[in-house]
């Protein structure tokens, strides 16, 4: 990373793994993002809102899912952070921010797919699916994957 951007702080983000019976994790692919690049559903902490309100909150806005439709099961022991591409910082919150810290949380999902909509009134995704713990590193966007090898990691064994 470029001296000039070392110096910048995280953002305070949450991040949600949503897994449903089958242990499938849902990810979504971004609408600003042309590649096969896929990711969880994540977003920043608003103002003095904790990060499991947050969750609840970036989740039912990116999926549609009602905080009644999922279990929550665990959150990560500590703040997960990566730092965006060079070219991404000035791109993304008027570069303030190097890249995020995030708190994970892995919630259950108790409905059904069709209650499932990522045509919300900010929309993120373009295109959703449901894909294997085993896989999910293979189809994220490179920059977030030791995060995500994290959480792996950390809600392994729930």
């Amino acid at each position: 990373m470029q001296t000039i951007y070392k110096d910048l702080p995280y953002r305070s983000n949450v991040g949600i793994m949503l897994v449903n019976d089958d242990g499938y994790v849902f990810v979504g692919q971004r609408l600003d993002n042309n590649q096969n690049a896929w990711q969880m559903p994540q977003g920043g902490i608003d103002g003095n809102e904790d990060p499991e309100t947050a969750a609840y909150r970036e989740l039912l806005e990116e999926t549609g899912v009602e905080r009644q439709k999922v279990q929550l099961i665990a959150s990560t022991s500590k703040w997960l952070s990566y730092d965006l591409p060079e070219d991404l910082i000035p791109k993304l919150w008027n570069g303030k921010y190097r890249g995020q810290k995030q708190k994970w949380f892995l919630f259950k999902f108790l409905g059904q797919d069709e209650e499932i909509n990522i045509t919300t009134e900010q929309p993120e995704f373009s295109k959703w699916k449901w894909i294997s713990k085993e896989n999910l590193l293979d189809e994220i966007v490179p920059f977030k994957k030791s995060v995500y090898k994290n959480v792996l990691k950390e809600f392994d064994n729930i």
